[in-house]
């Protein structure tokens, strides 16, 4: 005769994706449950650069922070073949502690972010207009307002060759007091509270490089840039910027 206590292990044990034991502590049962929420936003959030042309193929990755778990895209896999059952997750020392696909190349940059500010998400892509930008100009120029979002002047990160501890240490230093740079010859990163909001500094990052390259194209006409002073009463009024809660 099998007793509670061993039903439960039977039924409630093995991966992330395993069914759960009714005798499961609620803590525990709430850790699985917050996990998978965040996996889906996760995948969703990755395809959502692929569809908006942000990244081509499996470039480009994306984090999220549950407690002291990182929930990261895999190395080499498709953003639309991801499923629940596809979860990668590393401690912030890098271990991995979900998982069996390699998590990105680029974790070191993910991690860097998560140890040094309170980031709860991180966004990562090779857009074409932004990475464009990351090799004509040390930062980029003020043309818009919207700088202010991201802390103020974007900077470029010097080049480093991509999963290195060399490049992660060189967008630390291109973040300091902000929530996005670019990367040389190679693209964004952006962080934010929640996916939504590092995957919004993104696009905006992207749609601001557009600009400047648009209009710094004119030829005879150069364009009219923001004064820090400026961006810096941006930046106080966005303070109360939205709908309160």
């Amino acid at each position: 005769m099998t007793d509670k206590h061993d039903k439960r292990d039977k039924r409630g044990e093995g991966g992330e994706g395993g069914r759960r034991g009714e005798g499961d502590e609620p803590s525990a049962r709430d850790e699985r449950d917050a996990l998978r929420r965040a996996w889906d936003e996760l995948v969703a959030t990755a395809r959502r650069t692929v569809a908006d042309g942000l990244v081509v193929g499996t470039s480009g990755n994306v984090s999220v922070r549950v407690g002291d778990t990182v929930l990261v895209t895999p190395t080499g896999v498709p953003y639309d073949r991801l499923t629940r059952d596809d979860i990668v997750g590393v401690g912030l020392d890098g271990r991995q502690v979900l998982g069996s696909l390699r998590p990105t190349s680029e974790l070191p940059m993910h991690l860097a972010v998560y140890r040094l500010t309170d980031a709860r998400a991180v966004v990562h892509t090779h857009a074409a207009h932004a990475t464009a930008v990351s090799v004509l100009v040390p930062e980029l120029p003020l043309i818009h307002y919207m700088a202010a979002d991201l802390g103020g002047p974007v900077r470029v990160a010097p080049y480093a060759t991509y999963g290195t501890p060399e490049l992660a240490e060189n967008m630390i230093r291109a973040l300091s007091d902000r929530t996005a740079c670019l990367l040389q010859n190679h693209g964004t990163i952006a962080f934010g509270a929640s996916l939504d909001q590092a995957y919004d500094r993104t696009a905006q990052l992207e749609w601001m490089c557009r600009v400047w390259l648009l209009s710094s194209s004119v030829p005879g006409l150069a364009p009219a840039l923001l004064s820090p002073d400026q961006l810096e009463e941006v930046a106080e009024r966005l303070q109360g910027y939205g709908q309160k809660r």
